[in-house]
């Protein structure tokens, strides 16, 4: 595992304001909705689950997440679709933009113009996918040896002590049943979830490169369409 890149924790840093609290929310429900789609009781559902679990995390009310759930049997709800786009950020590093939209009309246009207005282009599809690997990610609240082995023990295919905690990951299909162990033996999850793993990492020591990169993911995550974005740069310097 080349390691994880630290994007989302310079994203988790930087707290999350009023102004936005109603976006993520909107992001969050859309994902449950897409996950509802293939069940809409969590307990038969591992990716209904996950997603519930996320927005709990972020204090979104029970009010919204039924809402979300329920949108699946709602006939008069624009239908969601996800959508997964590629790109190159400045540096040339490589960009995954994951979405949830009911108008792929609009959304690819919002996509490609916060890349090219912040030093990014959009690519082909597979020409930065091949790049990275589909894992699970599970944040946990822990350090030390005897963590680490617990991880290990509950099925992680690798899992490594960064920044005041161990970042786990497992094989795709494993994430429900490697977090519940996890959980099982004590140790406090802080986030579960599917992410495009890097297979390598390119460093980015030059800082205005590194303030260029976060430009352009900020304005890729701002867009409500956007659920999840993912890069290979590994961010060598502390950027505001």
């Amino acid at each position: 595992m080349a390691g994880h890149n630290k994007w989302s924790k310079i994203k988790r840093d930087k707290g999350v304001n009023d102004a936005k609290r109603g976006a993520i929310f909107t992001k969050i429900g859309n994902q449950i909705a897409i996950a509802a789609r293939q069940g809409a009781d969590p307990a038969m559902n591992s990716a209904l689950a996950l997603a519930i679990e996320k927005a709990k995390a972020a204090n979104m009310p029970v009010a919204n997440i039924q809402r979300a759930i329920d949108r699946v049997a709602d006939k008069n709800a624009a239908a969601l679709e996800e959508a997964t786009y590629e790109g190159y950020g400045p540096g040339g590093v490589g960009i995954i933009v994951e979405t949830a939209t009911d108008n792929r009309n609009r959304t690819y246009p919002e996509v490609r113009t916060a890349l090219t207005k912040n030093g990014g282009t959009m690519a082909d599809a597979g020409s930065v996918m091949f790049q990275f690997t589909r894992k699970g990610v599970i944040r946990v609240a822990a350090t030390g040896e005897e963590a680490l082995l617990a991880v290990l023990d509950a099925g992680a295919e690798d899992a490594l002590e960064e920044d005041g905690e161990i970042v786990v990951y497992t094989d795709m299909k494993d994430l429900a049943k490697v977090r519940t162990v996890i959980s099982d033996s004590g140790l406090k999850i802080e986030e579960a979830e599917l992410q495009y793993v890097a297979n390598n990492l390119v460093p980015v020591d030059d800082e205005e490169t590194a303030r260029k990169i976060m430009k352009v993911m900020d304005a890729l995550d701002d867009l409500d369409d956007v659920v999840a974005v993912h890069t290979n740069a590994d961010i060598m310097i502390d950027v505001e």
